[in-house]
């Protein structure tokens, strides 16, 4: 089943073109890797699907599970599966993870008209959760990221991942910032979440990453577009190469 089919996508922020006729489907069971150079397009694709403002299409079109994309509010495309890690998760100081969690885990279930869990059984899932991810549970009594190292708010975002099991978890950066131990972890994490009925689109600068979420696909966006596709391989040859070859066909 196609997941996402994006179809020459062009995108601009603030007038200026990034995305340049880009093509990617994914299908369920999938797991797509996105490499390029900085300033390709890679965390712009990235808030394209999560709806953030300032991004405007401006030709193609994206389909999100039988849905054009760009008829969704952000919410909505949340409340049918997408799921955005960030590449800098931010504080949200004043709310806790654990009501955090719940508010978002309410507002699914509401959307897909079904009954959330009770609290004490919520609270006791996101515990096993956080354990999993080597996160001390006093981080759910704390705001959103308040005070966390880059590799806890990275951990937050899997342990998000997990709890609200999305259909299409598109991870940007993930891997960035974290040390062995952390990206062991994370990986561990997104490796538990994928399965036949879930799709990731990870975008990464780092083959390092896909030594552990070992990938179907591997696509290089360069100048906007998907330059290349191939398999695991693909990003090996990226990682002992560089870009530079791609522009000598």
């Amino acid at each position: 089943m196609t997941l996402l089919a994006i179809d020459n996508l062009h995108v601009t922020v603030q007038g200026k073109p990034i995305l340049k006729g880009l093509d990617l489907t994914i299908e369920t069971g999938e797991v797509h890797a996105i490499m390029g150079p900085n300033g390709s397009g890679k965390s712009t694709l990235a808030n394209v699907l999560a709806g953030r403002p300032g991004y405007d299409i401006t030709e193609g079109s994206v389909v999100f599970r039988d849905a054009p994309l760009s008829e969704l509010e952000a919410a909505e495309r949340a409340h049918r599966g997408l799921f955005l890690a960030f590449q800098y998760p931010v504080e949200i100081p004043g709310v806790s993870n654990m009501e955090f969690l719940k508010a978002a885990n309410d507002s699914l279930c509401a959307a897909r008209n079904e009954e959330p869990a009770a609290a004490v059984a919520f609270m006791k899932r996101v515990r096993a959760i956080a354990s999993e991810l080597d996160l001390d549970p006093e981080f759910l009594k704390r705001g959103v990221n308040e005070g966390f190292s880059g590799g806890e708010k990275k951990r937050n975002e899997i342990l998000q991942l997990l709890l609200l099991q999305p259909t299409l978890a598109v991870l940007d950066e993930t891997d960035s910032g974290l040390d062995i131990d952390a990206l062991q972890t994370v990986s561990e994490g997104v490796n538990r979440f994928r399965g036949a009925h879930n799709a990731i689109l990870l975008i990464t600068h780092y083959q390092r990453l896909l030594d552990h979420i070992v990938p179907d696909h591997v696509h290089v966006l360069s100048d906007g577009r998907i330059a290349r596709s191939g398999d695991r391989h693909l990003a090996e040859k990226l990682e002992a190469e560089g870009y530079a070859w791609l522009a000598q066909g």
